[in-house]
């Protein structure tokens, strides 16, 4: 049976107990017994008679379509929560319809106990209509956060390799620029943590090429 294992942040390979070609189609199980037909890539190990490769989904599910579903579904329970608050707002209005505005409870009344029943309703849901509108706020923050996420390139997806190339162009310019003057420094670290970003970089960038070469 072929599992997914970590390999690192980010990515999941295929272990298997047997060789696969480039290209093939493969059935990785996860660790909650759901099957998933993947796309075989390269062999990224060979461990103890197992051999570890990098896939990606024969469906085209990858980070970025998790980021937009989730985006997704975050935004259909922030509608869902603004109509239930609009209907809590509604059944509070609605409790005290009949009460007039700033009319007292008249204690010694035979109003006075579905005076104050209507009150306590209408003070209930309007709570309740606060709570709605704040749990759809958290959810629209949410689904902004998801989809700031949809266009992201991680180490889980073969067009990595072209990414982390750029990441590391970018990263020795600056820090090159740094060591030359020709990029002026503006704090005293600057030329230290350009020198980590281009370590950074030329390991994401080696992880890439081994697994999406």
């Amino acid at each position: 049976m072929n599992v997914y294992k970590k390999y690192c942040p980010c990515v999941y390979v295929a272990e298997c107990d047997e060789l696969y070609e480039k290209g093939e189609v493969i059935a990785v199980t996860t660790q909650y017994g759901k099957e998933n037909e993947c796309e075989v890539h390269d062999l990224v190990l060979e461990r103890n008679g197992k051999y570890y490769y990098s896939i990606t989904r024969a469906d085209g599910f990858n980070t970025q379509e998790r980021a937009k579903r989730k985006a997704e579904k975050y935004e259909s329970w922030a509608v869902s929560a603004v109509k239930k608050s609009d209907a809590r707002y509604e059944a509070s209005r609605e409790a005290v319809k009949d009460i007039p505005f700033g009319q007292p409870i008249l204690y010694d009344h035979y109003s006075a106990k579905k005076h104050r029943a209507a009150l306590e309703k209408s003070d209930r849901n309007m709570r309740q209509c606060i709570d709605l509108q704040d749990k759809a706020a958290e959810h629209e923050q949410k689904a902004e956060y998801w989809k700031g996420m949809e266009g992201k390139i991680d180490l889980s997806m073969p067009e990595s390799i072209e990414y982390y190339a750029h990441r590391l162009e970018e990263a020795t310019r600056i820090h090159e620029g740094l060591k030359n003057g020709s990029i002026p420094r503006e704090y005293g670290m600057q030329l230290q943590y350009a020198k980590k970003a281009v370590n950074d970089a030329q390991k994401n960038y080696n992880t890439a090429v081994k697994l999406w070469k």
